[in-house]
């Protein structure tokens, strides 16, 4: 991927995680069930460090 492709997935997995982080502050206060939310930000915690490693890759180059 090039550097602009990966700073556009970047973009997207952060809007991603604000809309999610959003959600599962309003399945706390209605006292929904977290569990799914909690599990979708982990794992778009886990794909932003990926893509942001992949963009010091390239920027060393």
């Amino acid at each position: 991927m090039t550097k602009q492709e990966l700073q556009a997935k970047l973009d997207e997995l952060k809007s991603d995680y604000v809309r999610i982080q959003s959600d599962l502050d309003k399945l706390e206060y209605v006292k929904g069930r977290v569990s799914s939310a909690e599990g979708q930000l982990i794992r778009l915690e886990e794909e932003i460090a990926e893509v942001n490693r992949q963009l010091e890759v390239l920027e060393e180059d």
